[in-house]
C-alpha cells in the first residue's frame, strides 16, 4: 500500500470541505484538546456521553470515537450502544485503549468492545497494544514504558485476531493491516508533554476515516499529520504550554507544501 502527500493532503482537503460529524466518547481530561484539534483540521466535533442520546447523535455521524480514558459504568454502556449503532449503519469506529493493562476494568472494556463490535482502527501506545495481546504490560498510569518497536508483533497480532487497522504510536508510529506494515516518522519529543495529544491522533484517525473508506490509508494520513503539525509546532514553541497553542495552528495552516517538506512515512512487507 502507498501513502502519498497527494493522498494525505487529498482527504486533509476532504476533511475541510465536507466538516464531517465526528461523535466522540473520550475523557473529560482531553475533550477540549481533542475538540479543538478537529476543528483546526475542519472537522467537527461532538462530546455526547449520556446512554439516552448515544444511538441518535451516533446515527448522524461520520465516524466515533471511543476513548477509554476516564471510565465510569454509565461512560461504558454508552459505549457499548454507540458502537453496536456504529456497526448497524456501516459507520468508523475507532478505539483509544487508554491506560490498557494498568487496571483489569480498562483490559477487559476493551476486550469487551473488541468482541462486540468491529472496530474499524484501534490506535493506542505500545503498552496498550501490547496489554490487548498479552494481558498485563508495564505502564505509568496511562503512559507506555515500551517502545513502539517493541509492541509490533503483537499489533501483528492483533490485526489478524480482529481484522482491525492496529496503529501503535511512539518515537515511531506503526499503522499495521495484513502483512503490510506503514511507517511514519514524524513527531518531536516534546508533544509527549502535553496532555491529550494521543487521544487527539485517535481523534484526527477519526476524522480520517470519514472521508476516506481505507483505514490503513487513513490512520497513516492521521498520524502523519499529526506528527508533522507538531514539529512545525515545536520549531515557535518555548515549551509545552506554547507549543499546544502553536499545534493547533499548524493542523489550521498545513499545506501540501508542508506535507512535502516534513514527511518521512514509508511500507515494510
Amino acid at each position: 500500500m502507498k501513502i502519498t502527500v497527494e493522498s494525505i493532503y487529498a482527504d486533509v482537503v476532504k476533511i475541510r470541505e465536507t466538516s464531517p460529524l465526528i461523535h466522540n466518547i473520550t475523557n473529560y481530561v482531553v475533550m477540549n484538546t481533542t475538540a479543538n484539534a478537529l476543528l483546526a483540521i475542519g472537522a467537527s466535533p461532538v462530546m455526547a456521553h449520556a446512554e439516552q442520546e448515544v444511538e441518535e447523535m451516533t446515527g448522524i455521524a461520520r465516524a466515533l470515537v471511543i476513548n477509554i480514558g476516564t471510565l465510569s459504568t454509565s461512560w461504558v454502556a454508552a459505549m457499548f450502544r454507540a458502537a453496536l449503532r456504529a456497526g448497524e449503519l456501516g459507520i468508523p469506529v475507532i478505539l483509544d485503549p487508554v491506560g490498557a493493562g494498568a487496571t483489569a476494568y480498562r483490559t477487559k472494556t476493551c476486550h469487551d468492545l473488541i468482541d462486540a463490535v468491529s472496530l474499524s482502527i484501534i490506535r493506542g501506545n505500545a503498552s496498550e497494544i501490547m496489554a490487548l495481546v498479552m494481558g498485563e504490560t508495564k505502564t505509568k498510569g496511562v503512559d507506555s514504558s515500551d517502545s513502539s518497536f517493541a509492541a509490533l508483533d503483537a499489533a501483528k497480532r492483533l490485526n489478524r485476531d480482529t481484522g482491525s487497522t492496529v496503529c501503535v504510536s511512539g518515537e515511531v508510529d506503526y499503522v499495521v493491516v495484513g502483512e503490510s506494515v506503514i511507517t511514519i516518522e514524524n513527531g518531536h519529543p516534546m508533544m509527549g508533554k502535553v496532555t491529550g495529544m494521543g487521544c487527539s491522533a485517535t481523534a484526527l484517525c477519526g476524522a480520517f476515516a470519514a472521508v476516506n473508506s481505507s483505514f490503513p490509508a487513513a490512520a497513516a494520513g492521521a498520524m502523519a499529520v499529526m506528527g508533522i503539525a507538531g514539529e512545525i509546532a515545536t520549531e515557535g514553541s518555548e515549551g509545552p504550554g506554547s507549543l499546544q497553542v502553536n499545534f493547533l495552528d499548524a493542523l489550521f495552516r498545513l499545506s501540501k507544501k508542508d506535507l512535502k517538506e516534513h514527511i518521512r512515512i514509508g511500507t515494510e512487507v
